[in-house]
């Protein structure tokens, strides 16, 4: 009997924290189900091959690829195409604010259950009626869990219609290699002090906590520093002082190989704190607020609970102190030990769990069903009732609003490189990242599916692009 699909949507937010969640929770729905990731992350097609899973990029609406008020139909489209290409009964969204395409689909195919995965410890600010519709758009609510909850602010903490979970993660200890084999993996020293450097470099801000980060860490006698490229700033000059060693690497998922590292210094994002604490790898947490993620929260958090350093991140003498304080032994000792009684995170299962007791539920049929089987409004009215009139009238009323809003704010548009649609099945990252990343009309369709699905496919994208019927399209 072939596995159920689960369809997986992910925004592309600030950085792949919505792909790199989605990706935990689809880990544990392989054994019994199909997940397929459609993500607008440009590094979805990296992430979902490592992990063996089936996915589509598609680009988001920040791309410019296309006039904006085809987006969301473009992405419903995609939606559709993707479901009855699959049979799937499952869509989940992790993101933020899920979109009026997303919603869309749902209205389209009742039958199918519509999830959004929320992360809690949103930034504190006023969304609690936005929230309400949102949330009563989809069929169920799923908050993963946070280690800091405690220090939860924001406008998502003890809403009602949310089903709270224990905390998503990629750290597994029966998947993760030990620190030898990790190394070996990694072609990393065996016995030489390893500290993993998670930032972003490129802008003034940035570089200089890079800088700082690196010029504590060289008090460590003949550290290591491993990062996912060097750090250099925006002239190309190297941040690099004198004397430190910087080894540029490129794996992933960095959850199986992370006892490589005798420390890592990063961001506070969800994924990466709840990676570090129950690997129990002493980390220094320089919180990076962006977005709705309430990352100095989680720092300050950790940091009170002993479980990880935090430096102010308005701080370069901070950064610079607390790196320093990161080369003490003890210091790394103390907080390895209070990692430890965490324990491992248990939410990628428990959400697994929910969305296949979902596949197998009985959902509402089709409204355009009811409207001709029964002929009249009314008949919908007693089936479905006043609350999902109310829905749809709400749903309505986002649409309109988010056209209204684009259209007085455009974002940027790029300008698209060539005329024609490219078509790739294509799970080769190094063959499509320049295509997903560039302004090209790219097609990306799973490996496995049929020539109708590809045909319906190019039809949704002539139509999404506003291009005539002739239109050559190009495999890749």
């Amino acid at each position: 009997m072939s596995r159920p699909a689960v369809i997986m949507i992910t925004s592309n937010g600030v950085g792949a924290g919505h792909l790199i969640r989605s990706s935990a929770i689809a880990r544990k729905l392989q054994k019994d189900a199909r997940p397929i990731i459609l993500s607008m992350a440009y590094s979805v097609v990296e992430v979902a091959t490592a992990l063996g899973i089936e996915c589509e990029f598609i680009p988001g609406k920040d791309k410019g690829l296309m006039p904006y008020r085809y987006w969301d139909k473009y992405l419903r489209d995609r939606i559709i195409a993707l479901i009855n290409e699959t049979g799937a009964k499952v869509v989940t969204f992790d993101g933020v604010v899920p979109y009026p395409g997303f919603l869309s689909a749902k209205f389209q195919r009742p039958d199918v259950s519509f999830i959004w995965i929320r992360r809690g410890m949103w930034q504190k600010q006023p969304q609690g009626v936005a929230l309400s519709i949102q949330s009563s758009l989809v069929d169920k609510v799923i908050e993963p869990g946070d280690l800091a909850s405690e220090y939860d602010l924001g406008p998502t903490k003890n809403r009602k219609e949310r089903i709270l979970t224990a905390p998503v993660s990629l750290y597994e200890s029966k998947r993760t290699l030990s620190r030898d084999e990790a190394r070996k993996l990694l072609a990393l020293a065996k016995n030489q002090p390893t500290v993993l450097v998670q930032m972003g470099v490129g802008a003034k801000d940035l570089d200089d906590r890079i800088s700082a980060v690196l010029k504590g860490l060289s008090q460590w006698d003949g550290v290591n520093i491993v990062m996912a490229k060097e750090p250099r700033n925006e002239r190309g000059e190297s941040l690099i002082p004198d004397g430190l060693k910087v080894h540029v690497i490129r794996h992933f998922p960095l959850a199986d190989v992370i006892h490589a590292f005798d420390a890592v210094v990063c961001a506070a994002g969800y994924n990466s704190v709840h990676e570090v604490i129950p690997a129990a790898i002493p980390t220094l947490l320089i919180a990076n607020n962006r977005g709705t993620d309430n990352q100095f929260a989680r720092a300050r958090w950790c940091q009170d609970k002993n479980l990880t350093l935090y430096a102010d991140s308005e701080s370069l003498r901070d950064i610079e102190a607390k790196s320093r304080a990161l080369t003490d032994i003890e210091t790394r000792t103390r907080l390895s030990q209070e990692c430890l009684k965490v324990g491992e995170l248990a939410g990628a299962a428990e959400i697994a769990g929910i969305i296949l007791e979902n596949i197998d539920s009985p959902t509402l049929i089709s409204a355009i069903r009811l409207l001709r089987r029964r002929g009249s409004m009314a008949q919908i009215l007693l089936k479905r009732g006043f609350l999902f009139l109310l829905k749809r009238a709400a749903y309505n009323l986002l649409w309109w609003a988010s056209l209204i809003y684009r259209k007085i704010f455009p974002h940027k548009r790029d300008k698209l490189m060539g005329g024609n649609i490219l078509i790739s099945r294509s799970l080769k990252n190094d063959v499509l990242d320049s295509y997903i990343k560039g302004a090209y009309r790219l097609e990306h369709i799973l490996d496995s599916a049929s020539k109708s699905y590809e045909e319906r496919r190019i039809e949704i994208a002539k139509h999404a692009f506003r291009l005539s019927k002739d239109i050559q399209v190009q495999s890749i």
